[in-house]
């Protein structure tokens, strides 16, 4: 399969030498057709990344292209191919679904008769036809994400850089959209680099992820073989009361318990590395008990991202 984005190279540091390097060094390759998720926390560099690769952002160091053509060098040309779903929403919430896709349209320069097409087309893709003419302000959540998306498609992009688009959704709303990216693949052939740092999700719906972290791109594979290749251990989540303020001898004890190789500490959540949890969580309980841990519940992962995740980095998706 052809490529369509190249990334070399490339860096990004924010203010003067010496400032916060967001993008440092990357070098990745996206394939025509496909869904590729950049995995991460807040603040690793997955935005940035976007912001570069659709023009809003200058690169430091190195350089993007897509379908060839240099984003540093040949903007224009990349603003023809690409579509942006924005994290933030993008819509006026006065104006009607339609009259948003409108004014937008105009500013991609389709003409009266495409921009109807264009349109129309949008709202039936994203399942917003029928409220179509309804003030945005009424929408749910969902629907003005689903809008988001469809403002990005009025040009018929062959790649949509899509990020965080399920940000603030509940399950239903999340849903949609993740139906909605593989529709948009399946049906139009839409490259999608889908940035997210919901792990599920991007296990999900992912041909190939990277991880990235500190600016840094650290994994880079098809989430089974990231799985299989790092030997990712399963996730233990013990639930505790006021966790952050349990004493380092307590924590130590459950450290050194047979099998496991890292321990994370949340507000309320002790989240363990496991080499074969089920065997090794009676003596993780024995020693919980014995260092005076109540444990309310607990959880067991089987590996999958978010262990990868915890073995690459030593934290976890949201800390």
């Amino acid at each position: 399969m052809a490529e369509i984005i190249r990334v070399q190279g490339l860096s990004k540091r924010y203010g003067p030498a010496g400032g916060t390097l967001a993008l440092d060094d990357i070098n990745l390759n996206i394939d025509a057709g496909e869904i590729f998720s950049l995995l991460g926390p807040n603040g690793a560099g997955k935005s940035t990344l976007i912001g570069v690769l659709c023009g809003l952002l200058a690169p430091t160091a190195g350089d993007a292209y897509v379908d060839g053509h240099s984003v540093v060098r040949e903007p224009m040309a990349v603003k023809q191919i690409i579509g942006v779903v924005p994290e933030e929403l993008a819509l006026y919430p006065q104006l009607s679904a339609r009259r948003n896709l409108r004014y937008f349209g105009a500013l991609y320069g389709l003409g009266s008769a495409a921009l109807e097409r264009a349109v129309n087309a949008a709202l039936e893709v994203v399942g917003l036809t029928a409220r179509g003419d309804e003030r945005v302000g009424r929408y749910s959540n969902g629907m003005k994400r689903r809008l988001n998306i469809a403002a990005g498609l009025l040009h018929a992009p062959r790649v949509l850089l899509m990020d965080e688009p399920t940000l603030g959704l509940d399950p239903p709303g999340r849903r949609a959209i993740l139906d909605l990216v593989r529709r948009l693949q399946q049906e139009r052939h839409v490259t999608l680099l889908y940035t997210t740092h919901n792990m599920t999700e991007a296990e999900e719906i992912s041909d190939r992820v990277g991880i990235i972290h500190g600016g840094r791109l650290v994994a880079l594979g098809a989430p089974v073989e990231l799985i299989r290749t790092l030997h990712a251990e399963d996730t233990l989540r013990l639930h505790v009361a006021d966790a952050s303020r349990l004493p380092v001898a307590a924590l130590d004890a459950l450290r050194g318990a047979g099998g496991v190789s890292r321990l994370i500490v949340g507000a309320d959540t002790l989240t363990l590395s496991v080499a074969g949890a089920a065997a090794a969580l009676p003596n993780i309980l024995d020693r919980a008990q014995a260092a005076g841990i109540a444990v309310r519940s607990l959880t067991v992962e089987q590996p999958n991202l978010e262990a990868v995740f915890l073995r690459l980095t030593g934290r976890g998706l949201t800390t």
